[in-house]
């Protein structure tokens, strides 16, 4: 069995009113040193093993699902969990 942590934002180049949203704030609470912020979504996969590639299988998920390759990228992290 596989853990996938995934991790989706928007891409440099897209702005991000949540995450100015934020920062505005955090700016009213006192902390200008803060320049940026962006919010992004996190997904946590436990995975069985099959036939199919993990990679694979994520990739799809990601372009089909969780992200709008249009505007989000997405990068994942996979650990094999131990059989007990």
């Amino acid at each position: 069995m596989y853990f996938v942590k995934v991790y989706v934002t928007y891409k440099d180049s897209v702005l991000d009113p949540q995450g100015e949203a934020v920062k505005g704030a955090v700016h009213r609470m006192g902390y200008e040193e803060i320049e940026e912020i962006r919010i992004g979504k996190y997904f946590e996969m436990k995975v069985a093993k099959s036939d199919r590639p993990v990679e694979a299988m994520i990739e799809e998920v990601c372009d089909k699902l969780l992200a709008n390759v249009n505007m989000e990228s997405y990068r994942y992290e996979i650990a094999e969990l131990e059989e007990v």
